[in-house]
Formats: C-alpha cells, sequence, structure tokens
C-alpha cells in the first residue's frame, strides 16, 4: 500500500505536501465561511466563488499542459506554490485588518485558479518522474490519501480555530506559511534521482496535438469524458457541505468542519483502497461515478444531521474512487512526451467544469433549498455517467471507422 514511499524523492514531496494540503483545507474552509459572513449566506454568491476559482482551468487549462511539456518542472512547480502563498497571505491580511469584502475573495479565487492552471498538470505529470510508470498507480493513490487525510484534518481543524482564533483571518495567514512546506521538498530533492521527460520542442499546433492524441485513444478518452461529468458536480457538492450544515441543519462553524471531515474520511479510506491496487479496471470507473450519483442523491435526502455525515462517508469513498481509477488511467495510457498535455486536457475538464456546475447547484440551491440542489447534482451525476459512454462510443466510431468495443 505505501511502496511509493521507498523513494526519497517522493518521500519529501509527500510530506511537505501533507503540510502544505493541511493548510489548503484551512484556508478552503475560511473561504467559504468568510464569503457566507460577507453576504449574509448567499448561497449564489458562494457558487461564484468557486466558479471564478475554477474559471481560468476551463478557459487556460490546456495552456498550461503546453507548458509542462516544454520546460522543467520542479522550477514550475516553486514558482508557483510561491505565487499562491503569496495570495494567501494578502487576503489574511485584508481578513485580520477587516478591510476584507467579498470581491477580494472573488479575485484571489480567480488568481489561485489561473496559477493552478499551470502548477496543477505540471504537478500532476511530475510524479511519475519520482517514482517511475511501475510505481505510478500507487503514488497517485497516495497523493489522494494524503490530499484527503489533510481534508480530514483541515476543515475540523478550521472550524475549532474560527471559533477560538475568532474569525477566519488567521487561518489564510497559517495556510501561507504552510507552502514552505512543499516549496523546501522540491528545492531539497536528489535531482540525479528523478527521471524527467525531455522538454518539447516549441512548436505550432501542440495543443490540437494533444486533443487530437486524447480523442484518438479511446483508453484515454473515456476516463477524460466520465470525470468531466462527475467534477463538474463534485465540486458544488464540496460546496453545499456548507449551506446543508449551515441553512438546512442549523449547524455552527464547528459542526461544519465536521461535516467536510466525514466527507473527508470517506475519500480517504476510498484511497487507500486504491493504493492497493495493481491498475485501475472500467468497473471501478463506472462504480465510483454511479456510486458517488446514488449517494448525493441520498445526502439530499437525510433527515437528521447525524444520518447526513452517515452518508457523507460513503459519498466520499465513491467520488476518490472514481477520481484515482480515471487518473491514474489516463496517465498510464499517455506516452512520457505527451503527459503534460494530456494532463493538462484532464485536468481541465476534472475542474473547469466547476464554473458551470457551482452556479448551476448555487442557483437551485436558492430556488428549491440546498436539498434540491444535492439532490439534482446527484440526477445529473448518474445522467452524465451514461453520457460520456454513448460519447466516447460515438466519437471512437467516427475517429476509427470501425464499430466501437463494448465497454465491460
Amino acid at each position: 500500500m505505501f511502496r511509493s514511499l521507498r523513494i526519497h524523492n517522493y518521500r519529501m514531496f509527500a510530506a511537505g505536501g501533507t503540510v502544505s494540503n493541511v493548510g489548503t483545507w484551512l484556508q478552503r474552509t475560511a473561504q467559504d465561511w468568510l464569503v457566507l459572513d460577507l453576504t449574509h449566506g448567499s448561497a449564489a454568491a458562494l457558487g461564484t466563488a468557486t466558479a471564478l476559482q475554477f474559471l481560468p482551468m476551463l478557459l487556460f487549462g490546456m495552456f498550461g499542459g503546453v507548458l509542462a511539456d516544454r520546460y522543467p518542472k520542479r522550477p514550475i512547480l516553486i514558482a508557483a506554490q510561491s505565487l499562491m502563498a503569496g495570495l494567501a497571505l494578502t487576503i489574511g491580511v485584508l481578513t485580520m485588518t477587516g478591510a476584507a469584502q467579498v470581491w477580494h475573495v472573488y479575485v484571489m479565487a480567480f488568481l489561485l485558479g489561473l496559477i493552478s492552471c499551470v502548477e496543477v498538470p505540471t504537478r500532476q505529470a511530475f510524479v511519475v518522474e519520482m517514482v517511475g510508470r511501475r510505481d505510478l498507480p500507487n503514488a497517485i493513490a497516495l497523493n489522494s490519501s494524503i490530499f484527503n487525510l489533510a481534508r480530514v484534518v483541515g476543515p475540523a481543524l478550521a472550524g475549532v480555530l474560527i471559533y477560538v482564533l475568532g474569525g477566519t483571518g488567521p487561518l489564510f495567514l497559517i495556510n501561507a506559511l504552510t507552502f514552505g512546506g512543499v516549496i523546501s521538498s522540491l528545492i531539497f530533492m536528489r535531482k540525479a534521482e528523478l527521471n524527467p521527460a525531455e522538454p518539447v520542442p516549441r512548436a505550432k499546433g501542440q495543443l490540437r496535438e494533444g486533443l487530437r492524441y486524447v480523442i484518438r485513444h479511446e483508453e484515454l478518452l473515456m476516463p477524460v469524458l466520465l470525470i468531466g461529468f462527475v467534477s463538474m458536480f463534485s465540486q458544488a457538492f464540496s460546496m453545499s457541505i456548507a449551506l446543508m450544515a449551515r441553512e438546512v441543519f442549523k449547524a455552527g462553524a464547528s459542526s461544519f468542519g465536521l461535516a467536510s471531515s466525514m466527507f473527508a474520511v470517506g475519500a480517504l479510506g476510498g484511497a487507500l483502497v486504491a493504493a492497493r491496487r495493481a491498475r485501475p479496471t472500467k468497473k471501478v470507473l463506472f462504480a465510483g461515478a454511479l456510486g458517488f450519483g446514488l449517494f448525493q442523491i441520498a445526502t439530499g435526502l437525510a433527515p437528521f444531521y447525524p444520518a447526513y455525515l452517515a452518508l457523507l462517508v460513503p459519498a466520499g469513498i465513491a467520488l476518490i474512487t472514481i477520481n484515482t481509477a480515471a487518473n491514474a488511467s489516463v496517465q498510464l495510457a499517455t506516452s512520457p512526451d505527451m503527459r503534460g498535455r494530456v494532463m493538462g486536457i484532464y485536468m481541465l475538464v476534472f475542474t473547469g467544469g466547476a464554473p458551470l456546475g457551482a452556479p448551476l447547484v448555487g442557483w437551485l440551491s436558492e430556488l428549491g433549498g440546498p436539498r434540491m440542489g444535492v439532490i439534482l447534482s446527484g440526477v445529473l451525476v448518474l445522467a452524465g455517467t451514461g453520457l460520456a459512454v454513448l460519447l466516447t462510443r460515438l466519437i471512437s466510431r467516427r475517429v476509427a471507422g470501425r464499430p466501437v468495443l463494448a465497454l465491460a
């Protein structure tokens, strides 16, 4: 389960990432709570902030993948992490001084998304340079475990800190400090033990080449389309936890943090199970997607807060199952010289759907209440899973000029 940790560079990266991810979840929780405070509980404003954070990926995500193929990845990651730390420091100071307004949060969210356009595909493609192809699925699953371990600790800790420290401002400052963990791990890696891909020379049409590569390979197209439909509403589901806790069950900041942590407990369990798999399968992909849709509907119908908390666990398991399986499937099926561009496309659909899904769920929640928004999100995930299968078959048939093999 933990075999990738025997590799020195990955072990450093994982340790630094653990510290940084806890800080990231402190900030994410604080950001949601700050928006709700500044707007007196507006679901639409919360949806807007979420959408702005992921809008740049929708607009520019594939260009970030091109840069990841053209330039060494480690310096890119160091620069990106430093810029993110600066943004956290800025919003923290604004909040601590009482000058923060909702438009400040919007701007910060958009700039974070802009940096992520380059940082995320670069980081995803960098993993194989640390561990190699053999341990890549395990490293991806362990990355998810680390992310979700932080997701367990971060929101719960954030709820306590918001109460103890009297506001959200200190949490942004703490996050700025935690970036030092991952930046240090990148700086002090053993360069001789890395296996960097050869940079791809600058040339015209590289973006189109990446798109054609994905479209012509069914083993890439299927998980990319599937994760696109699922993630459009998974980001909105994370947002809805705040709405359900605060508006439906009348929970305070600490109870909201507990709800986020319960979802993360499931995600952590799913990631650890994924770490034991040698290679993901199509059955695992579909099981995760269908399970997430069904458990979203179930959480929207939960009558009491304890039942809601309990249902968040299997929802987290299902979501991380589809996320880790899709990521590993795509990376294993991609050649090294195309990995940055393919991961740019993957992260485009993974995070770029949020600007569409988050405002829609926010709007539905305004009209019919948070429960209705969550239930309809689950229904749309189920419909999207079926649509991904249909589109893959249609596109593959058109590109290859042959009948598409049955998916099993």
